[in-house]
C-alpha cells in the first residue's frame, strides 16, 4: 500500500517537472528572440554611429617607411624638395575644397503597442501567467536626415562649386556644403551634365577662397598630383599624393546600384582616391586644378580616375555666363569605324564614323531640323574629319565636338556614297536632356 502510495507520488512529482522544465525550457527561448530582436533593433537605430565609431577608433593610419635607403643624401634632398612641393600646393588650395552633404526628408517612425496585444493564445494557454507586446511602428511626420556626402571645390569668390553629378543626382533633396573653416552653407543645385559626370552648385557668399583651372592638356604621364577631399564622408579634406598613371583612358563607372555611365579621356592616378573624395580636385604641385576626382577601381591598389578639367571648362563658362549648360548639337547618331565594320563592308578607310539610326525606328540616324540635317549629311555617311583632325579612336567625334562652341561653324570632310566632299556645319545648342 505504501509502495503504491510512494510510486504514485513519484509520477505526479515527475510530471510537474517535466512541465517546469517544458515551460521553463519555452520561456527562455522565447525570452532569447526578444531579446535578439530588441538588439536588431537598436543595432539598426544606431547603425551610423557605430560605423563611424569603428572608422574612429579601430581603423588605424598604415604609415609605410623604407629603411634600405644606402646613399642618405640625395634620396633626403629629393624628399624634402617634394614634401615642401606638396605642403605649399595643400596650403594654398586647401581654404577652397568642400564637404558636399545630400540631405532629405525622410519619414520619421514612432514605436507603439496596441492595446489587448496580447500573445498568450500563440502558445495555447501553456502559459497562464504569461503574455508578451510586440512593438509596432507608425509614420509621425519627417525628419531631415544626411544620405550621403562628396567633395567639391570653390571656382569663383562669390561661391560657384564645382562637384560630380552622381553627388547630387538625388531626386527631392537639397544639399549643404561645409568649408573649411567649418562653416556650413546651404546651397543651391545650378546645373547637372547629362553627358559629363559634372554639375555646378552655389552659395550666397563674397570673398570666398577658390581655385585656378590649369591646362590638363599639358599633364606628362609621371607628373606629380595631389587629390583632396571628404574621404569616407568622415574625414574631411583628406590629402594623398601620387602621379599621373595614364591620360585618356576609357572606363565604365558604376555606381554600385546597377547605373553605369561611360567616361572618356579621363585621367588615370595612383593617388588614393576614396569614396567621398569624388567631386573634389586633383591638383599639380603649383596648387590648380588638373582634374576632378571621379571614380575608383573598387579592389584596386590605388587606381584613380579624374575628369580632366579642360573638358569641364566650358561647362563652367557656360554656367557662369548664361545660368545652365549649353553644349554644342550635331543631331545625329553613328558608330564609330572598326577594323571589323572596314572588313566587313570592304571600305577603304579605318577611321571615322558611320552616320546610323539606332534600334528602335524612332531613333533615326539624323534628327530633322538639326544641324546635321541642314548641312545635308544622310545615313550611311561617314564623317572622317572635323576641321582637319581625324576622328579616331584616341580622338573621338564626341571629344572633339565638346571642345567646340555654341554658334561655332565647323568643316567636315565627309565620304558619301563613296565620294570624299566637305561640308560646313553650325553647331547648335543641344536640346534639354540631350
Amino acid at each position: 500500500m505504501k509502495k503504491e502510495i510512494l510510486d504514485k507520488i513519484k509520477k505526479e512529482f515527475k510530471k510537474i517537472n517535466d512541465s517546469l522544465f517544458l515551460k521553463m525550457f519555452f520561456m527562455s527561448l522565447l525570452s532569447f528572440i526578444i531579446i535578439i530582436f530588441v538588439f536588431s533593433i537598436v543595432l539598426w537605430q544606431y547603425k551610423e554611429d557605430i560605423k563611424s565609431f569603428i572608422v574612429r577608433n579601430y581603423i588605424p593610419e598604415v604609415n609605410i617607411s623604407s629603411n634600405n635607403i644606402t646613399n642618405n643624401e640625395e634620396p633626403e634632398i629629393l624628399t624634402k624638395t617634394g614634401e615642401y612641393s606638396v605642403v605649399e600646393a595643400v596650403k594654398k588650395s586647401k581654404p577652397a575644397v568642400v564637404s558636399v552633404l545630400v540631405y532629405k526628408n525622410v519619414p520619421k517612425y514612432e514605436v507603439y503597442y496596441p492595446e489587448n496585444n496580447n500573445y498568450n493564445d500563440y502558445f495555447g494557454g501553456f502559459f497562464p501567467n504569461f503574455f508578451f507586446q510586440t512593438p509596432q511602428y507608425k509614420e509621425n511626420g519627417t525628419e531631415e536626415k544626411q544620405i550621403s556626402s562628396g567633395s567639391g571645390f570653390i571656382i569663383t569668390n562669390n561661391g560657384y562649386i564645382v562637384t560630380n553629378r552622381h553627388v547630387v543626382d538625388e531626386s527631392e533633396a537639397f544639399f549643404k556644403v561645409v568649408l573649411n573653416n567649418k562653416k556650413e552653407y546651404t546651397a543651391k543645385l545650378i546645373a547637372k551634365d547629362f553627358v559629363f559626370d559634372v554639375a555646378i552648385l552655389k552659395i550666397e557668399e563674397k570673398n570666398l577662397p577658390y581655385l585656378n583651372l590649369s591646362d590638363s592638356d599639358k599633364l606628362e604621364i609621371g607628373e606629380s598630383v595631389v587629390a583632396i577631399g571628404n574621404a569616407l564622408g568622415e574625414f574631411e579634406n583628406s590629402v594623398s599624393t601620387g602621379v599621373i598613371s595614364g591620360l585618356s583612358r576609357s572606363i565604365y563607372a558604376g555606381s554600385g546600384f546597377g547605373q553605369k555611365e561611360f567616361l572618356d579621356k579621363v585621367i588615370q592616378t595612383d593617388a588614393a582616391i576614396n569614396p567621398g573624395n569624388s567631386g573634389g580636385p586633383l591638383l599639380n604641385l603649383k596648387g590648380d586644378v588638373v582634374g576632378i576626382n571621379v571614380a575608383v577601381v573598387q579592389g584596386s591598389s590605388n587606381i584613380g580616375f579624374a575628369l580632366p578639367i579642360n573638358s569641364v571648362k566650358s561647362i563652367i563658362d557656360s554656367v557662369l555666363s548664361t545660368g545652365k549648360i549649353i553644349r554644342p548639337y550635331v543631331g545625329i547618331r553613328y558608330v564609330p569605324i572598326t577594323k571589323e565594320i572596314k572588313d566587313t563592308n570592304k571600305l577603304s578607310i579605318d577611321y571615322g564614323i558611320l552616320v546610323l539610326r539606332g534600334q528602335n525606328q524612332s531613333e533615326l540616324a539624323v534628327v530633322p531640323g538639326s544641324p546635321a540635317d541642314k548641312a545635308g549629311i544622310v545615313e550611311n555617311d561617314i564623317i572622317l574629319e572635323i576641321d582637319g583632325e581625324k576622328i579616331t579612336e584616341d580622338n573621338n567625334f564626341a571629344y572633339i565636338i565638346r571642345r567646340k562652341n555654341v554658334g561655332q561653324t565647323v568643316s567636315m570632310k565627309i565620304l558619301s556614297k563613296g565620294i570624299q566632299k566637305t561640308v560646313s556645319l553650325k553647331l547648335e545648342q543641344a536640346p534639354e536632356g540631350v
